[in-house]
């Protein structure tokens, strides 16, 4: 019996295909909201007839996390807190250096108690001595006690215009400035050959693959700090897969167009704006992390810190450029938007971090640029064999290697 005997009706005649897909006769769309609506119903009934209420159980702990810190003045301590509990909780004591003190809440509708999921200002009348750790703890109202421990404090400058420019001055040197030196390369690029050229392509790898670690650890690192609602470590994760396959789309869309015979589209310039944007993800992260640092207060940028930032941040140049050494040159405007793409975002993420400082937003960000470096060092791989190179050719591993090394030395200059 052949397939289409087997799916033929009794007259011999094709069944419609609304008649095989859909049970009961019932119309696509009434299919698709079926299961949601008996989902509701099920909820619904178990909310109403609450079954395990006569069961005993212990009762939920209180959860408080101290994000972070700010100083605006000598005179006053101010603890960011979120309430990551389902149930509210009630700050009735403050302990510094374990001693009672005076304090109030704000941003809490105006008492001391916090719904959960609710983020509220501790603001404690404190005088402290710049460079002293001071140990500060919450008490809640059942007695349960959260510390925290402010190391070295020093003074955040608080919002002003100024700080808006010093940030931009300092971005332009740290992120603009360095990625713009390093894509003077491309005249000697091009005129290598493609074995050397698909080293400096290697080389580009390692030096993202360097970034990917470094962003990672810092992510993982910050999410402990976030509020053990938002699940940090998870947020870590989400974002990292979540960028990977959002530049993989990318990726996928732009050899849909290669097939259907777009030059532009097969060209390495391509895949030059998406080591663009995987550099300029890492570089708001990192600019998040100097504008944080400026309002709590915590970063000294001397001479010798923006040297070593440029040191650090100019063997990125080279990895955005490597990929277009090969074809027609590319016009200037792609070259200034390539380096606007990399470098400006160190501008961006100083402004955000001095602004609305966020272990949550800083850790996602990190965790996105890590998802984007990955896929974009899947595609310089790509692009290697596409060329008839060898990846795992021992030129190539010893410049990936290199890559890492002196993205490791140069980042010892950086020390925030």
């Amino acid at each position: 019996m052949t397939d289409k005997t087997r799916d033929s009706t009794t007259d011999g005649s094709v069944p419609a295909e609304n008649e095989i897909t859909q049970p009961l006769g019932l119309p696509k769309w009434v299919s698709a909201l079926l299961p949601i609506v008996l989902l509701g119903l099920v909820l619904g009934v178990f909310a109403f007839t609450s079954p395990l209420a006569g069961v005993q159980s212990g009762e939920p702990l209180p959860d408080v996390t101290v994000t972070h810190t700010t100083l605006p003045s000598d005179e006053t301590v101010v603890l960011h807190v979120t309430n990551n509990g389902p149930e509210s909780v009630t700050i009735s004591q403050v302990l510094v250096d374990e001693a009672y003190w005076d304090f109030r809440v704000e941003g809490a509708g105006g008492d001391r108690t916090l719904a959960p999921m609710e983020s509220a200002q501790v603001v404690i009348p404190y005088h402290w001595n710049p460079g002293w750790d001071l140990e500060v703890a919450l008490v809640l109202s059942e007695g349960a006690t959260f510390h925290n421990t402010i190391v070295a404090p020093s003074q955040s400058p608080g919002f002003s215009l100024g700080l808006l420019g010093t940030l931009a001055v300092i971005g332009l040197f740290v992120g603009v400035i360095p990625v713009a030196l390093g894509m003077l390369w491309f005249p000697y690029i091009k005129t290598m050959s493609d074995r050397w050229l698909h080293a400096v392509l290697l080389f580009a790898a390692g030096v993202l693959g360097f970034l990917a670690f470094d962003a990672g650890f810092e992510a993982f690192e910050l999410a402990e700090r976030v509020p053990g609602a938002y699940e940090g470590n998870l947020l870590v994760v989400f974002g990292i897969f979540g960028a990977l396959l959002l530049v993989q789309a990318i990726s996928a869309w732009r050899e849909g167009r290669v097939a259907a015979g777009d030059n532009r589209a097969s060209s390495g310039l391509w895949i030059a704006y998406l080591v663009a944007v995987g550099i300029g993800l890492h570089n708001l992260a990192e600019g998040l992390a100097i504008g944080s640092s400026f309002a709590l207060g915590r970063v000294s940028l001397g001479a010798f810190l923006v040297i070593g930032f440029m040191l650090h941040n100019v063997t990125e140049g080279p990895a955005v450029v490597a990929p277009v050494a090969r074809g027609k040159r590319p016009s200037l405007k792609h070259f200034t938007a390539l380096g606007i793409i990399a470098g400006a975002p160190v501008i961006l993420g100083g402004w955000i971090g001095s602004l609305a400082y966020s272990p949550t937003i800083g850790a996602f960000f990190l965790a996105i640029g890590v998802g984007a470096i990955l896929q974009v060092n899947w595609e310089i791989a790509g692009m290697v064999r596409d060329a008839g190179g060898r990846v795992a050719s021992a030129t190539n591993l010893l410049a990936f290697l290199l890559g890492l090394a002196v993205m490791y030395v140069t980042d010892l200059f950086v020390v925030l």
